[in-house]
């Protein structure tokens, strides 16, 4: 399968998932998931990254035509693809999980943020897009309960009113 670009995985997420609104921040495209605006930014669902960053180089994006897919995943399902969470990181530092952070087209622990639950793909195919259905799953569940607990517990001064 050709390899795709990440303005096209980020065309492709944003059509078939729905009220994800990307920003372009900290050098890269973050997706947040806001029904209707309602929050300032929203909640955080996945983040497409094309170089590497000052504490974040262990995937090597700044090979040519490399990049990121990144997304949170629940902890009962990211246990069921890897096993325990492992330990933050050091500045600088990767999780230790085994895993060759560069490779291209694979689903694995983000090499930074796996401690939180992230996991990362390098340059997915559309192959591999169309069977990570766990990001379905993560944005039929996870967004919309971190959403609701935002929009109802922060003070409308966070909100954009309407």
């Amino acid at each position: 399968m050709a390899p795709t670009t990440a303005e096209a995985v980020i065309q492709r997420i944003t059509r078939e998932f729905h009220d994800l609104v990307p920003k372009a921040t900290w050098g890269e495209t973050s997706l947040f998931y806001n029904p209707g605006n309602a929050l300032k930014s929203g909640v955080y669902f996945a983040t497409i990254k094309e170089h590497d960053g000052e504490n974040d180089k262990a995937s090597h994006l700044d090979r040519e035509g490399v990049f990121r897919l990144s997304f949170g995943l629940p902890p009962a399902s990211y246990e069921q693809l890897f096993g325990p969470r492992p330990p933050r990181p050091d500045k600088g530092g990767v999780v230790p999980t085994g895993h060759d952070f560069t490779a291209l087209n694979e689903l694995m622990p983000h090499p930074v943020y796996a401690w939180m639950g992230w996991v990362q793909v390098l340059s997915p195919t559309g192959d591999t897009l169309r069977l990570l259905h766990v990001v379905r799953h993560h944005h039929n569940r996870v967004s919309a309960a971190q959403f609701q607990y935002q929009f109802f517990n922060f003070s409308r001064a966070d909100r954009i009113k309407r």
